[in-house]
């Protein structure tokens, strides 16, 4: 009898941070610090991991305002991704904060990451804004595009 693997969503731990940073510097060219992660996390902000057991698969951080939910990071690693993965972070996130009252969730994505723009459009989020030169990119700047989900 083989037991299958629980893939759950649990909160992020600073003992987290190591493994979370192993998944930024594989997924992004301009990842986020180890800092970054340990002050999102200090902060109170939502942060959260997909887990396999001790493994983690995934991550996303949000921050919560009165009315509204801001996605400020999410990833999944590249073994994982295509998966369903981000898709349940995302579900994970909507849930979290219709709970806190919020209207929306906003979130930026890079114009070039169009696997990430297309899931979030099969969600349901809709193309608000761009906003010009956000990222870092080898070849100067990238635009983000600005993106909203009404709950």
């Amino acid at each position: 009898m083989s037991i299958e693997p629980v893939i759950e969503i649990r909160e992020m731990y600073l003992e987290d941070v190591q493994q979370v940073i192993s998944i930024e510097r594989e997924i992004f060219l301009f990842p986020w610090s180890p800092g970054n992660f340990s002050d999102s996390i200090k902060s109170g902000y939502v942060c959260r991991t997909v887990v396999e057991g001790n493994t983690v698969l995934g991550y996303g951080i949000t921050m919560m305002s009165p009315e509204e939910a801001h996605i400020l990071t999410l990833g999944v690693s590249a073994s994982w991704q295509k998966k369903g993965l981000g898709k349940m972070l995302i579900e994970y996130f909507a849930g979290y904060a219709r709970l806190e009252g919020a209207k929306s969730i906003w979130l930026d994505v890079r114009e070039s990451n169009q696997g990430a723009v297309n899931l979030y459009k099969r969600m349901g989020f809709i193309h608000v804004a761009i906003r010009k030169g956000y990222y870092p990119a080898m070849w100067g700047r990238e635009d983000a595009l600005v993106m909203k989900l009404e709950l």
